[in-house]
């Protein structure tokens, strides 16, 4: 009995998911240097998103440190953060084990970073496809993108908007859940 209700559990788990997903973040993707998928759906349930184009050699690549920092602080509140590496604007790392040492070694990223995809034109991957219908395609490396729990597109932030500006921060805690420990 106990498996039945934890099968049936896990079939309407799989269904609400499906139920609420849009198109854009229907799709798994490979994490970057791994072999691993990652589940965009899954992973943006009902929490808001920064969804960031990177680059491994650019000048705008400190911004990881940041983003990291970004992510520790928010992160308990349902903050998730997905990089997308990318080499659209010729600034990535040539190899994938380059651009992971650039990320989780220099950097100490432990943010969801996914492998090199495209992120403008007609080749973008999806969800950099229907971001750029709703907002600004990116026009350079570090452009970011902020969801809100229900996937709707909140705002767009260019390349020199630093991920601990006062203006993004407002905007990411203008989404979060309340920690639950202010009474």
């Amino acid at each position: 009995m106990f498996r039945v209700f934890l099968l049936v559990t896990g079939l309407l788990a799989s269904i609400s998911a499906a139920a609420w997903c849009p198109d854009y973040l229907d799709h798994t993707m490979r994490k970057l240097h791994s072999q691993d998928d990652i589940d965009l759906c899954a992973l943006t349930s009902d929490k808001p998103v920064l969804i960031v184009d990177t680059a491994s050699h650019c000048g705008y690549t400190p911004q990881f440190k940041s983003l990291e920092a970004l992510y520790q602080h928010y992160r308990q509140q349902g903050l998730q953060v997905i990089g997308f590496a990318s080499d659209d604007f010729r600034q990535e790392a040539d190899s994938e084990a380059e651009a992971a040492t650039v990320c989780y070694v220099n950097y100490g990223v432990t943010f969801t970073m996914l492998a090199p995809t495209h992120v403008r034109g007609p080749s973008a991957n999806p969800v950099f496809a229907a971001l750029q219908q709703q907002a600004q395609p990116p026009a350079w490396n570090f452009n970011k993108y902020l969801v809100a729990g229900d996937c709707t597109l909140v705002e767009h932030f260019g390349s020199n908007i630093a991920p601990d500006s006062p203006l993004l921060k407002r905007a990411i805690e203008s989404l979060l859940q309340p920690r639950g420990d202010a009474l």
